[in-house]
């Protein structure tokens, strides 16, 4: 199957809709909080499966602001598991080795002090590099993305910054969390669900869309190289 994926283009830029932790959990009988460690050893070999193949940007889909109205315990759970994560980037030899620039975008200011210092301290250490994205979309929303983004412009126009006639579909591009980072060519979501759950709704426009039924942690490497395979037939039908 790589064989055949490396004769045509792969996509430049893969977003995730990392879903069914706790599906997972109940499927293998264990607590559903432990769904969340199986899911977040699976966004490291996401990773590893992109640089493998040549993919620029991976967008990870890791809590969004619907999240905020769960169980404080859990959210409370998921927090430590970033707080770890974060941590466990700025030492990581595989973002290094392959100058992985890291940036987290969202609301940012919601999520605690702790992790707000890790995002900042991990989107530092990394500004430097060019070769590969992994973008990580924590207290993130779609909606809230596009009128944050609409305030901002207010603003400009207002202060004399920037005039109506500047706006354009690039203008309000660079006034999205994704700033510099190309629309996804291919958004792919774990577990059966055929939803976009508020996920780069601007962004999105133009992406092929793949739905796995399998739960995010059980995602395989031949369940991504599938979905990688069939975006190539979808564009090469298109003659794209």
């Amino acid at each position: 199957m790589i064989e055949e994926i490396r004769r045509y283009s792969v996509p430049k830029h893969i977003a995730i809709i990392m879903d069914g932790n706790r599906r997972f959990a109940k499927t293998v009988g264990i607590h559903p909080k432990n769904g969340h460690f199986f899911g977040r050893d699976k966004i490291e070999e996401t990773l590893n499966w992109c640089l493998e193949l040549g993919i620029k940007n991976l967008t990870l889909y890791a809590f969004s602001t619907e999240n905020f109205k769960r169980a404080p315990e859990e959210i409370a759970e998921l927090m430590n598991i970033c707080d770890q994560e974060l941590k466990k980037a700025l030492n990581d030899s595989t973002i290094h080795k392959n100058q992985v620039r890291i940036r987290v975008i969202g609301n940012i200011d919601a999520l605690p002090k702790n992790i707000q210092k890790q995002a900042k301290q991990l989107i530092n250490e990394t500004k430097k590099y060019k070769k590969h994205t992994l973008t990580i979309a924590l207290a993130y929303g779609g909606r809230q993305e596009i009128m944050q983004a609409i305030i901002n412009i207010a603003k400009d126009v207002k202060n004399g910054t920037i005039s109506v006639g500047d706006i354009d579909e690039q203008k309000v591009s660079s006034y999205l969390y994704t700033k510099g980072i190309p629309d996804p060519d291919l958004i792919l979501r774990t577990s059966g669900e055929e939803r976009i759950s508020n996920f780069l709704l601007w962004q999105m426009a133009y992406a092929e869309f793949y739905f796995s039924d399998v739960y995010w942690p059980a995602f395989r490497k031949r369940d991504f190289l599938k979905a990688i395979r069939t975006y190539q037939r979808r564009k090469r039908r298109y003659g794209t």
